[in-house]
């Protein structure tokens, strides 16, 4: 057990984590030329800037260009990135050199762009804030109308809608796609309103399914509860007779922990005093009552999750799941597994006290017996081993092994009838 909790500890090397913007505001690159198809590609993308996002990003600027689409939006709601700044700067160089317009739209209302994120704001030809939405840069969040005010963004965020015309904005996607230009519109009247609309097709793209399951993994509350719950319940199957669902569950979720710990900034020392801990709670487990050991586990897992991640921090509702839960697992849970295992019913086997039979093989202490013809795992309640084909009789049983001892100089079995 312990040489696979010692795996987390030799994960592989960490990415930086996100880092705040230093680039000078981007200055619109000259519009390419616009192949009037009329068709716009937005792609979403939220979270941390993964590997998963990055290429997803990159494979969408390809695909956008084989398309000769009129523009490529990219919908961003994103803390920060957990790729190395190198990895940054190769998707901003990619977004600065596209040969279609890029545009990024930081939306909806309450989306965010922060660190490493903000950086890919200011490489896009045309960016915009949705009104609510905040932008990171130096540490310093700007609302949407102080990043248009102070050039860190080119559209603004609301509208002035006059004679039923909306002028550019970016109150919505809509707004922001039809505000860049090069992309054909056309105008719609409708209920006495008139509305501004992409000519052509507007179509959306998300990171594929399987990507998108690995991108959610990496995200830090996800990793930490599936690594905890993933090593919590290799630990219980380490006390229980075989390997069951528990095994295979836990199995799953410590493969699917350790990746998205590899992926994140995660600090070696915080794993280090998570495994620890499970090693301190194995301690007292195994003694069916919590003592030191387990006290001490207590406060390494505590310092082990507050410590876990470089440059982001857990919310205090995770934090909270994760600590008060494998506390009351190894507290009360898995003590009473343990107890109880190890003190299984003899109901309906009472009858086997005082049966004689023979010795299957040497017991000393431990061997098998014949007893009616059955075999049974037994040891020796003396110091003295019983040879094998000697007879021998049944004092006690505990749990699936008899305890025997030989007819001859054998106490005398008090339930015996004179």
């Amino acid at each position: 057990m312990l040489g696979i909790l010692a795996v987390v500890v030799a994960l592989g090397e960490r990415p930086a984590a996100a880092q705040s913007s230093t680039d000078p505001p981007a200055t619109p690159a000259p519009v390419p030329q616009s192949a009037g198809t009329g068709l716009v590609t937005v792609v979403q993308v939220s979270g941390y800037l993964d590997p998963i996002e990055v290429s997803f990003i990159e494979r969408s600027i390809d695909r956008a260009e084989r398309d000769h689409v009129d523009a490529l939006v990219i919908q961003l709601n994103s803390p920060g990135a957990v790729v190395s700044d190198d990895r940054v700067d190769r998707l901003v160089e990619r977004i600065r050199g596209a040969s279609i317009t890029v545009g990024v739209w930081v939306g909806p209302s309450g989306a965010q762009a922060a660190g490493a994120a903000a950086r890919v704001v200011e490489a896009a030809q045309y960016r915009a804030l949705a009104p609510g939405s905040r932008l990171e840069v130096d540490g310093q969040r700007i609302g949407a109308d102080e990043a248009f005010t102070s050039h860190r963004t080119n559209i603004p965020a609301t509208c002035a809608r006059e004679r039923g015309s909306t002028e550019g904005c970016s109150a919505t996607i809509g707004d922001f796609v039809v505000s860049i230009p090069g992309v054909p519109t056309r105008t719609i009247e409708q209920d006495g309103q008139t509305r501004t609309e992409p000519a052509g097709q507007t179509q959306f793209a998300q990171v594929p399914l399987i990507d998108r399951w690995l991108h959610s993994v990496a995200s830090p509350p996800v990793a930490y509860l599936l690594f905890v719950i993933g090593i919590a319940l290799l630990l219980f199957e380490l006390f229980t007779a075989g390997v069951g669902v528990a095994g295979v569950v836990g199995a799953g979720a410590f493969l699917l922990g350790c990746y998205g710990l590899a992926v994140l900034p995660a600090r070696p020392a915080g794993i280090a005093l998570v495994v620890f801990a499970m090693f301190g709670y194995a301690v007292d487990i195994q003694t069916g009552v919590p003592r030191v050991w387990t006290a001490i586990a207590t406060v390494s897992f505590v310092a082990g999750s507050l410590l876990l991640y470089e440059g982001m921090s857990l919310s205090w509702i995770t934090l909270l799941a994760g600590v008060v839960g494998m506390t009351v697992a190894m507290l009360a849970g898995m003590p009473a597994m343990v107890r109880a295992r190890f003190s299984t019913p003899t109901i309906g086997r009472e009858w086997m006290i005082g049966e004689q039979g023979r010795a299957r093989t040497t017991i000393a202490p431990e061997g098998t017996v014949v007893i009616r013809d059955a075999p049974w795992r037994a040891r020796t309640n003396r110091a003295t081993p019983i040879a094998a084909g000697e007879a021998v009789r049944v004092a006690a049983i505990e749990g699936l092994v008899l305890e025997v001892e030989p007819l001859t100089g054998a106490a005398r079995d008090r339930r015996s009838t004179p």
